[in-house]
């Protein structure tokens, strides 16, 4: 246990930056898996999901919770995935 003020504060901050970073990255699998479901149905519901699921993964980047270079990888396999459905 650290014994400096500056880093006492710094586990707080890790502590629930780490249960953010965490809760943001099950929302991401919940949306991903959502479009999975959809993409062997209906064309128009999975066109909406892979829609909220491409933003939620652009958002996910940004903000360091994923790699920009994974993000372009579920991308282009959700868009492979779509179009194959059509």
């Amino acid at each position: 246990m650290p014994n400096i003020k500056s880093a006492k504060k710094r586990v707080l901050v890790t502590k629930v930056k780490s249960l953010q970073n965490q809760a943001r990255k099950s929302e991401l699998k919940t949306i991903i898996k959502k479009f999975e479901t959809l993409a062997g149905g209906d064309k128009g519901a999975a066109e909406e999901a892979f829609k909220a699921a491409v933003k939620k993964i652009d958002r996910a980047a940004a903000d360091g919770i994923l790699h920009k270079n994974t993000a372009a990888r579920k991308k282009s396999a959700m868009a492979l995935r779509l179009n194959a459905a059509k």
